[in-house]
C-alpha cells in the first residue's frame, strides 16, 4: 500500500476567546495556515488535489463551507482547489489529517492539505457548542436517543466528572496537572521551541498592529493555589475553569503528501504517517474513549506503548489525559512534553491538526522517532494517529 507523508505543520497562536484574534475573520484565520504551509513547502495550486478542513461550530461566520471560503480567501490557492469542511466533534482536524491519508494511501490523491480553523469568539453563547463548554448541561433531545438514554443529559463536563470519578482522581490531582500544562507551555515559548509551528498573524490593537505569535491563554504568573482557588463548576465536582481546556480562537494545517508527489516536487517529509485508527464507545461518559482507541492502534500497528516517543493526548479537562495514562502505563514525562490545551488552548476543530504541529516539531527538536496522537471526541468517539518523524 502507497504511504502518506507530512511536509509541513503549522498552526497559529491561540487566541482567548474575544481576545487578540476576535477581529480576524475564521475565513481569513484558515486561510493563514494553509498559505503557511504552501510557502514552506514551494507547492504551486495546481498540485493540490484537495483540502479537508475540520470546523466544529458550522453556523454564523464559519457556515456556508469555511474550507472551500478558506481556499477562496487564500493567496497561494484559488477557484481551481476543492475543499470540504467536516465536523467530528473535537477531533475534526484530526479527522482531516485521516482522510487525507486515506486519500493519498489510496492513490486516488496525491497532495492533500489538511486543516482546522474555530474562531470561538463567534460561536454565539447558549449554542450547543458554548452552552456544553461554558455550562457542562445538555440540552439536546431526540426521540430515538429518549428511548434508548432515557433522562440523559449530553454533557462534556458531565463525562469528565465521571471520569475522575471513575479512576479516583482527587481535586488536587487535576490541579497539580492544570499547573504542570502551564509550567510547559510556559517552558517551550520561552525556549522558542515553538517558533517552526507557529504561523503569525496580523492584528490590530489598541497600540497599532502587531503580529500575534504567543499562545494568549498561557498563565505566565500562574501558582498552584491560583488554580486551585478556581470555583467548582459543579458544588458535587472536581473540575474546575483551570482545569479544562481553555475556549480558544486558531487554525492549523498539515500537508500530507504521496512517495510521488515526493519525487515529483522535490519535498522532503517530516514524518510518515504509520497507523490510522478511530473508535467509538460509551456516549455518556462519552470523553474516555482515548483509552481504548490506543489499545486498538497499538495493537494494529504492532507496537507497544514504550514504543512511542511522545505522546499529545488533548487536555479536553485534566481528567482525560491523567486517565489515559493510568490505563496505558505510559510515560508522563512523554506527555504533552510542551503543554496541552488547559494551557494553550482548544479552538475545538482546529486542535486536531494543531497537536500534530506541536508532535512533529517535537519529535524532529528531540531526534525521536514515534508519535501518538489521540483526541477525545462528543459522542464518546476517539481518533489515534501514529506518525514515524523521518
Amino acid at each position: 500500500m502507497p504511504e502518506a507523508y507530512i511536509v509541513e505543520a503549522v498552526r497559529t497562536a491561540g487566541g482567548r476567546r474575544g481576545g487578540r484574534l476576535a477581529g480576524v475573520h475564521p475565513v481569513d484565520l484558515a486561510a493563514k495556515s494553509l498559505d503557511a504551509v504552501m510557502e514552506r513547502s514551494g507547492l504551486d495550486a495546481q498540485a493540490v488535489d484537495d483540502v479537508v478542513m475540520g470546523c466544529v461550530s458550522q453556523g454564523g461566520e464559519q457556515a456556508m463551507q469555511v474550507g472551500r471560503n478558506a481556499v477562496l480567501a487564500s493567496k497561494h490557492l484559488g477557484e481551481g482547489v476543492p475543499a470540504v469542511t467536516i465536523d467530528r466533534q473535537c477531533g475534526s482536524s484530526q479527522q482531516a489529517i485521516q482522510f487525507a491519508a486515506q486519500a493519498v494511501m489510496s492513490g486516488t490523491q496525491d497532495v492533500v492539505i489538511a486543516s482546522g480553523v474555530e474562531s470561538m469568539s463567534r460561536v454565539p453563547m447558549g449554542s450547543t457548542a458554548m452552552f456544553h463548554m461554558k455550562e457542562g448541561l445538555g440540552n439536546y433531545k431526540s426521540p430515538g436517543l429518549e428511548e434508548k438514554y432515557p433522562g440523559i443529559q449530553w454533557s462534556q463536563f458531565m463525562g469528565a466528572e465521571m471520569i475522575a470519578r471513575k479512576h479516583g482522581f482527587s481535586k488536587d490531582d487535576l490541579d497539580r496537572f492544570a499547573l504542570r500544562s502551564h509550567e510547559k507551555a510556559i517552558a517551550a515559548t520561552k525556549s522558542g521551541a515553538f517558533e517552526n509551528e507557529i504561523v503569525g498573524v496580523d492584528i490590530a490593537t489598541p497600540e497599532g498592529e502587531e503580529c500575534h505569535t504567543v499562545d494568549e491563554g498561557i498563565r505566565f504568573d500562574a501558582t498552584l493555589d491560583g488554580i486551585a482557588g478556581v470555583k467548582l463548576l459543579s458544588p458535587e465536582g472536581k473540575i474546575t475553569a483551570a482545569t479544562s481546556s481553555q475556549i480558544c480562537d486558531g487554525s492549523s494545517a498539515v500537508l500530507v503528501v504521496s512517495e510521488q508527489a515526493l519525487k515529483d516536487h522535490g519535498l522532503t517529509p517530516l514524518a510518515r504517517i504509520h497507523n490510522l485508527t478511530v473508535t467509538a464507545g460509551d456516549p455518556v461518559i462519552m470523553l474516555e474513549e482515548p483509552l481504548f482507541a490506543t489499545d486498538r492502534a497499538l495493537r494494529r500497528a504492532g507496537m507497544k506503548i514504550g514504543d512511542i516517543d511522545l505522546y499529545e493526548v488533548n487536555e479536553a479537562f485534566a481528567p482525560v489525559p491523567l486517565a489515559w495514562l493510568k490505563h496505558t502505563g505510559a510515560d508522563p514525562e512523554k506527555l504533552n512534553v510542551n503543554g496541552g490545551a488547559i494551557a494553550l488552548g482548544h479552538p475545538l476543530g482546529a486542535s486536531g491538526t494543531k497537536l500534530m504541529a506541536t508532535l512533529v516539531h517535537a519529535l524532529k527538536a528531540r531526534g525521536k522517532k514515534y508519535g501518538l496522537q489521540t483526541m477525545c471526541e462528543g459522542g464518546g468517539v476517539a481518533n489515534v494517529t501514529i506518525i514515524e518523524a523521518l
